[in-house]
Parts: C-alpha cells; sequence; structure tokens
C-alpha cells in the first residue's frame, strides 16, 4: 500500500458548487475509485487550497490511472469538477492536483 497526497486551488466562488458535488458522488464514480485500487480517500478544505489524501492498494499504479481517466462517467465528473480547480503554481509538467512529499507517518 501506498500512501498519496496532493494539493489544488478551489476558486473561491465555485467553493459551494465544490462542496454540493462531492456531498452526493455518483455511484459511477465511486465504483471506478474502489475498481482502481484506492481506498481511505478523502478531500479537505482549507484557505482556498483542497488537500487529498488515499491509498493505493494495486500494483500497477499508472494502468489503474489510465483505467480512470478513460472511464466515460469519470469523464462527466471531472467536466463538472475540474472549472472549480485552480492547480496551484509550483506543479510540476503535467500535474493538476500537485503532489506532495510524505514527511511523518504513524499507525
Amino acid at each position: 500500500m501506498k500512501r498519496y497526497g496532493s494539493v489544488i486551488g478551489v476558486k473561491p466562488e465555485k467553493l459551494e458548487e465544490y462542496k454540493r458535488l462531492h456531498a452526493a458522488v455518483w455511484p459511477g464514480v465511486l465504483e471506478m475509485i474502489k475498481a482502481c485500487n484506492i481506498r481511505n480517500y478523502s478531500i479537505y478544505y482549507k484557505d482556498g487550497l483542497l488537500f487529498s489524501y488515499y491509498e493505493y492498494v494495486g500494483d500497477d499504479y499508472e494502468g489503474d490511472m489510465q483505467r480512470m481517466a478513460a472511464d466515460p462517467v469519470t469523464q462527466a465528473w471531472w467536466k463538472l469538477t475540474d472549472p472549480c480547480q485552480q492547480p496551484v503554481e509550483n506543479r510540476a509538467e503535467g500535474e493538476w492536483w500537485a503532489a506532495m512529499e510524505e514527511v511523518f507517518h504513524t499507525d
């Protein structure tokens, strides 16, 4: 299992819409998240930023992320959520959500 943390901005005028969408995530989106070996997925908000955390339990992360990106239900979901988000300036090339370095963990 590998833990992932990432960050992205949220447009102030879109925050309530983003929260509303995530209060009723489509079942097909949740099914694809699980099918792609993601567990314990959470998104937090603070001062204009969204922080996501999840655990990946598969053995082909890139393949699972490609599978998710190819899913029509997930693509439709992202068409609603992406306009709410604003990538951070210091993200790596090609990133939407900026990956974060884990500096501490305890069970």
